[in-house]
């Protein structure tokens, strides 16, 4: 590990001194990471999360679950029934109780996903975390336990903190909930579901529901598991899932790469006109930052899926876009970052959802972008990018990872940008500023260099 940046201190984000050229090997998925750890601490029998990601939020959920009683053997193993090695870590699922105090960071997957489980354990589950996750949606995610036979006592915040009174089991059934704001309330329902005593029903209500790969993660993670669940997709009436109760099965259960947290990395070929490889990418998957290859495609490079790896290739020239990112929302502030130095401008659409992310996100980047000299106005469903001459400044993060990256991402074609707690990228990529060095061929600096 390398020494971590001290928090608030400013990180001189490196310039670019020509084309890029790297193979970057990128962690696990934090979505597919913190899926498997509930699912193998809710079967009926042990099993194995390899090539997991060890970072703040898969942390949080491992601290939680251990609390909770499951237990975690951290190893390396020599191999997989697939032939696969590295590390991997051991669930033990047993009896869930409290009492018990769950730290959710300001991680969603922890502060949504564990309240359901929550439900199954004997005694008190209190859920805490940052400040910034006091004011992040949860109030439909509570509801929607109540009206399935849970008791929570929040004080009437809807919010963090709060306690779950566990009574060991929960009725399950039937529940209307508006995913609007997130896809994790009806992904927190449903990963619990098989241990309901009669499964779930969710039906959404709202009127748009981002980031649905993340939904259909959770489907066929929990289908891998032996749950049946019925979707919209596999004929089902719109908008509804349901998960019928029983057992789950110990799997052994490998992560991807996080696709999302190639983005920077991709970036960087396309600004530079370089080519980066990202070894071991699926040639079939869930995860939303696979909708990067058509994206960046679009705004000028071109990639190619072949043994070692995705191969994405850029010519130095980046052209605007016109997109809708509802279903991929997290990477708008990577393609924000590259829009801003595009050739023409962006219109980036469908995510208004962002507002209640780790910040506002799309009042962060319009804030940071335009501090550098660029034009961005916030739309009523995301943001409207004319690129302009841009000069250095500090980009402020407030805490949130992928403002971290984009700002990097800019101080490859900017000099001077100083991004103020680089630490933060912690949250989902460790060790973020020696990847970016060594993609450079640098060497890594301190966040006082």
């Amino acid at each position: 590990m390398t020494e971590t940046p001290a928090l608030h201190a400013l990180w001189p984000a490196p310039l670019a001194d020509g084309a890029v050229h790297a193979t970057v090997t990128v962690p696990g998925s934090k979505s597919v990471t913190n899926r498997a750890l509930v699912l193998a601490s809710l079967a009926a029998e042990p099993g194995w999360v390899r090539r997991p990601l060890r970072s703040r939020d898969s942390q949080l959920m491992s601290d939680a679950l251990r609390a909770l009683g499951v237990g975690i053997e951290e190893t390396v193993a020599s191999s997989s029934a697939d032939g696969d090695s590295g590390e991997a870590w051991r669930i033990i699922p047993a009896g869930l109780h409290g009492p018990a105090t769950v730290d959710v960071g300001n991680a969603g997957t922890v502060m949504r996903f564990l309240p359901p489980v929550a439900t199954l354990a004997t005694g008190d589950i209190r859920f805490d975390g940052d400040p910034r996750s006091y004011e992040r949606p949860l109030g439909e995610v509570i509801n929607a336990l109540r009206a399935l036979g849970a008791r929570i006592d929040d004080d009437g915040r809807g919010a963090l903190p709060m306690t779950v009174q566990g009574g060991g089991a929960l009725e399950g059934g039937t529940v209307e909930i508006d995913a609007s704001n997130s896809s994790q309330f009806v992904s927190a329902l449903l990963l619990s579901a098989p241990r309901f005593n009669q499964g779930v029903e969710v039906r959404h209500t709202g009127a748009t529901l981002p980031s649905m790969p993340h939904i259909r993660m959770t489907v066929e993670m929990l289908r891998a598991a032996g749950a049946q669940v019925d979707t919209p997709e596999a004929g089902g009436e719109k908008n509804v899932w349901r998960v019928a109760p029983g057992a789950l099965l110990g799997r052994d259960m490998v992560v991807e790469p996080d696709l999302s947290n190639a983005q920077p990395f991709m970036a960087a070929a396309l600004i530079t006109g370089g080519t980066v490889t990202i070894p071991d990418w699926p040639r079939r998957t869930t995860q939303p930052g696979d909708a990067l290859r058509r994206i960046f495609t679009e705004m000028g490079g071109s990639c190619e899926l072949t043994d070692a790896g995705l191969v994405f290739t850029g010519t130095g020239k980046i052209h605007g876009i016109d997109v809708d990112l509802g279903e991929v929302g997290e990477l708008t502030p990577g393609i924000a970052a590259v829009a801003a130095l595009a050739d023409s401008e962006s219109i980036l659409r469908g995510v208004q959802h962002l507002r209640l992310h780790e910040t506002d996100r799309l009042a962060a980047l319009t804030a940071e972008i335009n501090g550098l000299g660029g034009d961005v106005t916030e739309t009523a469903d995301g943001l409207h990018i004319r690129p302009r001459p841009l000069h250095g400044g500090v980009f402020h993060t407030y805490d949130d990872h992928r403002m971290a990256t984009a700002g990097a991402v800019i101080g490859l074609a900017v000099k001077g940008v100083e991004i103020e707690n680089v630490a933060t990228t912690a949250k989902t990529l460790p060790d973020f500023p020696a990847m970016w060095a060594d993609m450079l061929g640098e060497t890594p600096r301190g966040a006082g260099a």
